[in-house]
Formats: C-alpha cells, structure tokens, sequence
C-alpha cells in the first residue's frame, strides 16, 4: 500500500474539509489513469489522539497513490477476491496508523445521486476494510463511501479507534449539517459505530450493525479467546470456529456462469490457500490483540446502549459461527430506542461476502436510506434495480403461476383490448380502483406493468406497512420490505402532492384497508368516501384518472373468519389493540364504515384456482379543468363518475370472465401440454 498522507490538527478547522488534495486530477482523468483500482486515503488515528482540537477527516489522495488491490470485473467479487485483494493489502509490513480509503474512483460507474450522504465503513476482526467488496458499486452510487482500513501490525486501542471514527463523523457533520452520517459496522466495527453514537447524541447517525460483536460474552468467540494463546500460529486458524467461517462462506458460493459448478473436492482444495492467505490477514499475535479488544469493546458499549438515539438497523445472521447473532438483534432491538431488525436465517457471520445477500437493496427495503434528517419517501427513493424487480417477481410467482393475470385497457375511443395498449405513456397519471381482499392483486399489478411498459407505479399505502410496531407484530419483520423498495409511501397528502408533481404513475385505493380487510359478502362492494378526496389535487397537475377493475379474488379462496368472526374470540382485542396502536389514523373526518381503517387478520380456506382479470378504464383527462374542478360541486361529480367507472371495469370483468374457457388453472394447465409453456393463454373476446 502507498504512504497515507497524515491529518495535521489545526487550531483552526476550515469550514469545509476537502476531500481532494488540490494536486488531483478530474475524476473522467483518473478513471483513466486507474480503471480498475482503488484510492488510498488518508488521516491517522495517532495524530488525531494527539489534539482535542484536530479532526480526522477522509481525504482522496492524487492518482500516483493507489492501492495495490484490484477490482476483480465480471461477475460480483466474493469471499475468493476478498481474500486475494486483502493478502495483497496487508503483503508489506505496515505497523499503522488506521486511515481511511475510497474503495471506487469518483463513486463508481453511472455516478452518484445528488446530495448523498457520507457512509462510514469500519471492519470485523479482520481489519482490512475490504468488507464491503461485493457492494462497493452499487454503494458508491447511493453514499461518499470511504472504509476504514487498521493494519495487521497495528495496535491502536478500541478508545482511540473510537476517537479517530468520532472527528471523522464530526468533521462529516460540519462539511454537510443537513445529511445524515451513516456507519456501516461489522462485528467489533459495530462496537465502535454504537460507541460514537453514545458519545455523539446531537449528530444525526444511521447505523447499520452487522452481526455486531455486542454479545461476545455470549458467544463461541469468548471461548476461542480464552485457550487461543496455547494455539501455535498458524494453527490457530484451524479452530472449528474459523474453519465453519470459511467452509461455510464457500459452501455459499454461486456455481460458475457457465453452469459446470463446483465439486466439493473443489471447494474443499479451495480451502486452502484461503487459510494461507488468512495467516497473513490474522495472525495470532493480531486476533489474541482484537479478541481483548472485542473484550473490551462488548463491555463499553453495552454500559451505554440506554443512551444512543442513533436511528439503527441490526443485520443478524442466524447461522453465525462466530457471535450469537440472531438473539442479539432481539436484544438491540429491545434495548435501543430507534431499533430495527432484519434476520438472515441461513446466513453467517461473513454475511456481506456471501451470495444472495446486497446490502443496498437491504438499507432501502427497510426504509433506511435518506439524504435529509427526515426519510423523504419520494425524493430519497432510488427505482428498482434488475435483480431487485426480479425478487419481487419471485415472490409472487407462485400467485402469478396460479392465476395468470388477463390485463385489459381501453383506448381513448372506448375500445378495450388485451393488452396495455390503452394506458398513457407519459405521466402524470392516477390509478383509481378496486382494493382486492388482502391486496392480492398488488405484486401481479405492479410488476406485471412495469415488465410490459416500463412503467413504474408508486402505491399511495396504509402507514402500516412502515411502522416498527407492525413489524414486530409480523412473523418475518421484512415482510413489507419489498413493497418499500418497488415504491410504496405513506398515504399522506403531502405524498400524493409530491408524486404528483414528479409526474409519476400514482396507485391510489379510496376504499383503503376496509375494502382489503372486507366481511363475509362484501367481494367486490366499494367502500369510498362520500366526499372526494383526490380529484382536485389531481386537476393541479392536470393528471390523467384511469379508473380500474380487479376481480379473482373468490376465484382462489374462501374466507372463513372475518373481522366480525375474529371479535368472538376470547382475548383477541388485545392484539386488535397492538395492531392498531402504533398507527397513523386515517380518516378521522370520515363517518361510517369507512372511517374504519383498522389493520386485522382474516382467515381465508383456499381453493382450485381460477383466475385474475385486469381491465383498466377509458382515461379521464383533467389537464385545463383545474379552474373548473375548484368548484366542490363540479368535482364531487367527476368524483361519483371515477367511481361509477371502477363499478362498471368490475361488472364488465365479473361478467366477461364466465366466457372464457381457461378460467380455470385445470384447463390452462392442459393448454400448455399441449401448445407449450411459453405461449400466451386465451382468453374471452373483450
């Protein structure tokens, strides 16, 4: 690795650090210059204990200082290139200080979003700072993303690390005071973020724990410490403890592209010069010093977890080698004031190097990714990535399989075709229709439009779906995950303002949870306001309204306890009220039925499936009725006809529906052995 430049305190900090020296080339030349490395930084910890006054802060070298660590192009890195990558760090003798690095010139390729906030890396036990490897680029687009590399030789106590990452996170604050600082920390670097929260409670952290070294008194780690100085080195890294981390990594591997994949006897010889290179990363003399460090580090920051405010996010791995992961999260989560979970049940403590596993696509599922001190859930949404719109086909592709959704649309003329056709491809535009019960009608919708036009539909949902309380409540607390990152917010009217103006495709339910929540009898029966709620603001933007059917629900089940049902039962009011407690209330304005927006199971009896039917309404347009619709009389009109529209989309499906001769899965089931899988299945004439 080339010489760091050293931080110097100064008695006066300018008022906003570089983070380039004036020596650097642009970013277009050194990408050039470097195409497929990184930049090393950076500030020491030894001169930032060394002054109150002085603040550590990352600083991007110029190109003749990289480190000599390649960037492995193709498919994702993983456990093999990390090991490659860190022996290669860590191959010259290098005795400290820490300092920090950029893993991705400039923020990578495709660039970074505007006004991104900074993102902290701090290391696991191995220090390297190379954690992150299969995520740089897709985190370099979303933060200023710098990583904290200690070297093997180097002895800094877990007091000055804390020191060193608290002016880093303070000079941060004072270069951008409106963003939030996010620490990304693995097993004893979570230690450390959860220390500079404790001592920094007026700074606005995100803190992203991974299986966080907080329960090493609990853990197979605080025995491995105790009989590890009897161990001669290297033997130490045969210990079942470090033995389960690799073969448990490599077991989780992808196969090769080509499909050949990996024998066992592969995996196995794989193993190692993987030890060989985990000799020179940890060394004996390093993990006897960062076991007493964890040691340490556990005991410091669990006396202190009652102060942190820190909003936090812990990543718990279920089948952690290495700390008691999973109960720990539990722990945290009761323990911290603004705690959330996320459980990787097969997952272990090398979490971040394993397949199938992004941390970016986890940070947005849990709503944890803003650039402000509040989550703006329009402005800080980022769209779907292509692996993560497949997740989110994936998990509906059994319902999808099963009801081989028929979709419709009408053209400007009152035709109806198969097909979208007929839907506006420019926005803004307002989807207006039906809730089906339990919202089955959502994943089929959203994704099977998207996949057909490109068009990206961003629901108006029930602040349900964003609570900590329900998650606690869900047998999985990532339940609704895939709903944030597929673009759902709050129902709100400063929402629907916002989305409006961007002139995106809003899906908005007026019936809301009372029409996905109904009774034994009510299919397809609209529970709307009396009032209208959504034509002026759509009249602002000169939105078009597409009113839209969606029938099938009593085509796959039969509900056998309704809310009704459910009261009957002795002590459920309990967690009628648990539900419901923590939730924003809707409709306070509203009489009847439909000020009831309460959230409550049903249980449904499922059956042969039938099929789901899709059709959307002629466009109503509103562009140059703004004045018009001002009047509440005149827009209480279009009101009753955008719902007179959605009752007929559901008649015209309910009766079209008895024509077609694949209603049934039986019968499509015997279309496709006979004219093959991949055809589109008949329907009736529209």
């Amino acid at each position: 690795m080339a010489a760091a430049a050293a931080a110097t305190p100064s008695a006066v900090a300018p008022s906003r650090p570089r983070l380039l020296p004036r020596r650097a080339q642009p970013c277009a030349q050194r990408r050039r210059v470097l195409p497929s490395r990184w930049t090393a930084s950076v500030s020491s910890a030894a001169s930032s204990s060394s002054s109150s006054r002085g603040r550590a802060h990352p600083r991007r070298p110029a190109p003749s200082s990289p480190v000599d660590a390649k960037v492995v192009s193709g498919r994702r890195s993983g456990v093999r290139e990390y090991m490659e990558a860190a022996r290669e760090m860590v191959r010259r003798p290098d005795g400290g200080p820490p300092r920090w690095f950029s893993p991705l010139e400039c923020g990578g390729a495709g660039g970074r979003v505007p006004g991104a906030p900074t993102l902290l890396y701090l290391p696991g036990i191995d220090g390297v700072g190379l954690g992150l490897i299969r995520h740089h680029e897709r985190l370099a687009k979303m933060f200023d993303m710098w990583c904290l590399h200690i070297p093997v030789q180097d002895r800094t106590t877990f007091e000055r690390l804390v020191e060193y990452v608290e002016r880093t996170v303070r000079s941060e604050r004072s270069r951008a005071p409106d963003r939030p600082v996010y620490i990304v920390g693995d097993s004893v670097g979570a230690c450390i973020a959860l220390a500079v929260a404790a001592r920094n409670q007026d700074i606005d952290l995100v803190l992203i724990l991974v299986n966080p070294g907080t329960s090493f008194h609990n853990s197979q780690l605080q025995t491995l410490s105790a009989f590890l100085d009897l161990v001669p080195d290297p033997f130490h890294l045969s210990t079942p403890q470090f033995l389960n981390f690799l073969a448990g990594n490599f077991m989780k591997m992808r196969p090769p592209s080509d499909g050949s994949g990996q024998a066992l006897s592969e995996i196995t010889t794989g193993l190692l010069p993987s030890l060989m290179y985990l000799a020179d990363i940890l060394p004996k003399e390093s993990i006897v010093w960062k076991m007493k460090m964890l040691r340490t580090a556990s005991s410091y920051v669990n006396s202190r977890l009652h102060v942190i405010k820190a909003q936090t996010l812990v990543l718990a791995s279920g089948n952690d080698e290495l700390l008691a992961s999973r109960e720990e999260g539990e722990r945290l989560k009761g323990t911290l004031q603004n705690c959330r979970t996320r459980h990787f049940r097969d997952n272990g403590h090398k979490i971040l190097l394993e397949d199938e596993f992004d941390l970016a696509t986890t940070i947005k599922g849990a709503g944890y990714y803003r650039r402000t001190r509040q989550t703006d859930f329009v402005s800080d949404y980022l769209p779907p990535t292509p692996d993560e719109l497949e997740k989110a086909i994936d998990r509906d592709r059994v319902l999808t399989y099963a009801t081989d959704p028929v979709m419709l649309s009408t053209r400007p003329d009152g035709k109806i075709v198969r097909g979208l056709a007929g839907l506006p491809r420019e926005g803004p535009v307002l989807l207006v229709g039906y809730h089906m019960l339990m919202g089955f009608e959502l994943g089929p919708l959203v994704t099977g439009v998207l996949r057909s036009t490109g068009i990206h539909i961003r629901g108006l949902a029930h602040p349900f779906m964003f609570s900590k309380t329900s998650e606690q409540l869900m047998p999985d607390s990532s339940a609704h995950d895939l709903h944030r990152i597929m673009g759902a917010v709050p129902v709100t009217p400063v929402n629907f303002y916002k989305l409006l103006s961007e002139k995106q495709f809003v899906l908005l339910y007026p019936g809301g949870a009372r029409e996905a929540l109904h009774r034994k009898g009510e299919e397809y029966k609209l529970f709307w306001p009396e009032q209208s709620e959504f034509v002026r603001m759509a009249s602002r933007f000169g939105a078009t309204i597409i009113p839209f059917g969606a029938v099938g629900e009593d085509d796959i089940c039969d509900m056998l306890l309704d809310y009704n049902d459910l009261l009957k039962i002795p002590f459920y009011d309990v967690l009628d009220k648990r539900l419901n407690e923590d939730g924003l209330k809707l409709r306070t304005d509203s009489t009847g039925e439909i000020k009831n927006q309460g959230m409550h199971p049903v249980v449904l009896t499922p059956k042969v499936p039938g099929r789901f039917y899709f059709v959307f309404g002629k466009p109503i347009e509103t562009r140059g009725r703004e004045k018009e619709l001002k009047d509440k009389e005149k827009a209480q009109h279009l009101y009753l006809h955008v719902k007179s529209e959605v009752e007929s989309c559901l008649k015209y499906l309910k009766e079209k529906r008895e024509e077609d001769p694949y209603r049934s899965i039986l019968h499509r089931l015997l279309y496709q052995a006979t004219h093959g899988s991949d055809g589109e299945i008949p329907t009736f004439e529209p």
